[in-house]
């Protein structure tokens, strides 16, 4: 029997290192990498399962598929987002405004945490979670798709009203 060296498990330990690499990277090379600018950013009506007035645009991926999304999200003076969870964990840093964020299964003014640009929400897969603005807002959401909204109260999912 051959006598293990320290070279065989450097070479072995970086072997599956970059291994992990290159699986955690798979996904990133699937989005197309097209630089834009602000002004370059192409808003739409967000879907049907957001409360009205929201735009939203696609910067990188595919919401509808499995893998790494990138969305951007406006939301208006006055918006509200009632308790929801979604598929998959959401990665939020606010751009311009300001977006009011909280834990739980309600939406509560009072006890949630104004976030301001640069400010960041890390939102576990199934944590419900609120929003809503005073002034309008733009965020960024960092996800893996598919994007869904699963209201905590099915009365509040615009999509069914």
């Amino acid at each position: 029997m051959k006598k293990i060296t320290w070279r065989f498990v450097f070479t072995l330990a970086a072997f599956f290192l970059l291994s992990g690499i290159k699986a955690q990277t798979e996904g990133i090379n699937q989005v197309s990498a097209k630089p834009m600018n602000e002004i370059d950013v192409v808003w739409g009506d967000a879907p049907p399962s957001l409360p009205k007035g929201a735009k939203m645009a696609v910067m990188a991926g595919d919401p509808s598929k499995a893998g790494p999304v990138t969305l951007r999200a406006m939301f208006p003076k006055n918006y509200r987002m009632a308790a929801h969870t979604h598929g998959g964990v959401e990665n939020v840093t606010v751009l311009k405004g300001s977006l009011y964020v909280g834990m739980g299964d309600k939406l509560d003014m009072k006890t949630a945490t104004l976030l301001k640009p640069g400010g960041f929400f890390a939102i576990p897969t199934t944590g419900p979670h609120y929003a809503f603005t005073k002034e309008g807002c733009v965020f960024e959401v960092h996800t893996i798709g598919p994007f869904v909204v699963n209201y905590v109260n099915a009365a509040d999912d615009p999509s069914k009203q």
